[in-house]
């Protein structure tokens, strides 16, 4: 499966802090508000680790991700394959070096009806999602979501804190396949360059789709 392809269903924005632990107080549910509210730009390495139903790896991968809020973020995909994703705020491009292919999609139609929004928006999470403390012994605090809309196409997202932010993120989907995220060496309210989320089309890539102005 290629990565491109579940970054499409699957596209959301999470964070945690770095340096000082400005989040160990609170519950996972006000250390998550705390973070739609408060945080703007964000940089971490992330691990993708894709399972099937029973709990087999289907695909893993790592790379670097980059957010500006409302609605611009990067992913640098480098194992196991070279892709670039770059959402504008207008347009997704997804930029495949080893097909040497770019694909572009209006924003608001590749991420309808996917969690992208969750945190990259600025609505609380709870205007669109049901959410519940879970108890764990692992020392992390976690806490579930679950859209309130019922055709939805994923059935809950996770969310687990440490002591400096938010350290995992697992997703489910309506096929039982999960995808989980864990972030390292993240930075939060880095200042961004002004085109760092300006995607330009490398010299003799072909240009597959339509683009929204």
């Amino acid at each position: 499966m290629k990565i491109t392809k579940i970054l499409l269903a699957y596209l959301i924005v999470i964070s945690a802090g770095f340096s000082m632990p400005v989040m160990a107080g609170g519950s996972a549910i006000e250390r998550l508000n705390t973070f739609v509210k408060t945080v703007d730009t964000f940089q971490a390495k992330f691990t993708q680790t894709v399972l099937d139903p029973r709990g087999q790896v289907l695909e893993k991968a790592e790379g670097l991700f980059i957010l500006e809020r409302p609605g611009k973020f990067r992913w640098n995909y480098k194992v196991p394959f070279p892709q670039t994703i770059v959402a504008d705020g207008k347009n997704i491009w997804f930029y495949d070096e080893e097909l040497e292919q770019v694909s572009v999609k209006s924003q608001q139609e590749a991420l309808a009806d996917t969690p992208a929004t969750l945190l990259s928006g600025n609505n609380l999470p709870e205007d669109k999602y049901t959410l519940t403390e879970i108890y764990s012994q692992d020392g992390l605090a976690w806490v579930e979501l679950v859209p309130k809309d019922a055709e939805s196409n994923f059935q809950m997202i996770t969310l687990a804190f440490d002591d400096y932010g938010l350290s995992q993120m697992i997703m489910k989907d309506s096929f039982e396949q999960r995808t989980r995220l864990v972030f390292t060496q993240t930075l939060e309210n880095p200042t961004m360059p002004a085109n760092m989320f300006v995607f330009i089309t490398p010299p003799g890539v072909d240009v597959v789709g339509d683009i929204a102005q």
